[in-house]
């Protein structure tokens, strides 16, 4: 028992190597065969990294050597321009003067202190941005309680305070802090209310499952202008399946503004009850706004002709394990299993709640609509016919 706790215990000598393999596939088993550390030891390295790969600690080509300072600082003794000092170095004239000037100027450029201060800001990790500004920190706090993802909260922050340099983060900056044990700015339980609810990343494996239905109306026949996203009232549609494959609930995303509505599904998944609830549902919209719908090729469709004559909408169906071919609708249904998680009754929600993480996910700043919210662009459709 002594041994194996010392086992436990002994230091991973090449972690770079371990990261690697894990997220290339392996087993912490056979990760930690490969390395020659214990099971336990590959864990918790993987709890204080999040599962973020580790940086190797090498200088950068782009980075000055000891040798080109050293020619720097001559040529600064001898007089001469920066343009000649890089041009007998192989580097930019520019490269010269950022570097002179990080130094202190000509007056004061020494190659030694040069490099000890490039060494020095070249220091890792660095004084964590969401530590030391606290205004920061709550806005992100903030988009994480409305359960916008880190690239959301990042983008949206350059929107509502464009001229506050102060407000900037990256996203990577906040999985850092939620991932990170040593960079934890950001409160752990913030974790949960990621779309994974997970507290590393990982990588993600997906099955996808189809149907088969007949006289179908292929995604290559649809309109070039649903292709190109040029005007709205094309939709993406799919369900979003709860315990045992039992209960769903629908779910339609207008293609132009990625704006989302929900359709409960209390009394089952049959073709007739999808059937039913998108004629509801298609018939509240103004007629501009109904212009086709892609889907995939699950069975719920399969009466996807009556439907057309009820509704004067058009349904189109991806290629077969294609579900990029609706990406807007895939993409939200994944924002989706943040509110209803694998395993739950769906039948059990109503159209209020519904609508309410629905109003949630339209609320969201989206970068491909230049952070501007979903609800934002798709109220325009509708003011500008009115």
């Amino acid at each position: 028992m002594r041994a194996r706790s010392k086992a436990s215990r002994r230091t991973i000598e090449d972690p770079l190597e371990l990261q690697r393999r894990f997220r290339s596939g392996e087993s912490l088993g056979m990760a930690a065969a490969a390395v020659g550390c214990s099971v336990k030891s590959v864990r918790r390295l993987l709890r204080k990294t999040g599962g973020m790969a580790v940086r190797a600690p090498t200088r950068s080509e782009a980075r000055l050597s000891v040798a080109e300072r050293e020619e720097v600082s001559r040529g600064i003794q001898a007089g001469e321009s920066f343009r000649k000092i890089a041009a007998r170095i192989g580097r930019a004239p520019s490269t010269v003067s950022r570097e002179v000037k990080a130094a202190g100027g000509r007056e004061s450029y020494r190659a030694h202190l040069a490099e000890e201060g490039a060494r020095e800001r070249a220091r890792r990790p660095q004084p964590f941005k969401l530590v030391e500004n606290v205004r920061l920190r709550h806005e992100v706090e903030d988009g994480l309680r409305q359960r916008w993802s880190p690239q959301q909260i990042a983008g949206r922050l350059k929107v509502d305070h464009p001229d506050d340099p102060e407000l900037r983060v990256s996203h990577e900056t906040i999985y850092s802090s939620l991932f990170v044990q040593a960079r934890g700015a950001l409160r752990k339980e913030l974790a949960t209310c990621l779309r994974t609810g997970r507290t590393r990343r990982r990588p993600e494996k997906r099955t996808d499952l189809k149907g088969k239905i007949s006289d179908m109306a292929m995604i290559s026949e649809r309109p070039s202008e649903a292709e190109d996203r040029a005007v709205p009232g094309h939709w993406e549609g799919d369900l979003i399946i709860g315990k045992d494959g039992k209960s769903a609930i629908g779910t339609l995303v207008e293609r132009k503004s990625r704006f989302v509505v929900l359709l409960p599904l209390p009394n089952g998944r049959t073709a007739e009850d999808v059937r039913k609830a998108l004629v509801a549902e298609v018939r509240r919209l103004p007629e501009y706004l109904r212009r086709s719908i892609t889907w995939d090729q699950g069975k719920e469709m399969a009466q996807h002709t009556r439907f057309s004559v009820e509704t004067n909408v058009s349904v189109y169906f991806c290629d077969p394990h294609s579900p990029w071919q609706r990406g807007s609708n895939e993409n939200t249904n994944g924002l989706l299993r943040q509110y209803f998680p694998k395993g739950n009754d769906l039948s059990k929600y109503t159209r209020r709640e519904l609508n309410t993480v629905g109003d949630q996910l339209n609320g969201r700043p989206r970068q491909t609509l230049d952070w501007r919210t979903p609800g934002e662009v798709f109220s325009t459709f509708v003011a500008s016919t009115t």
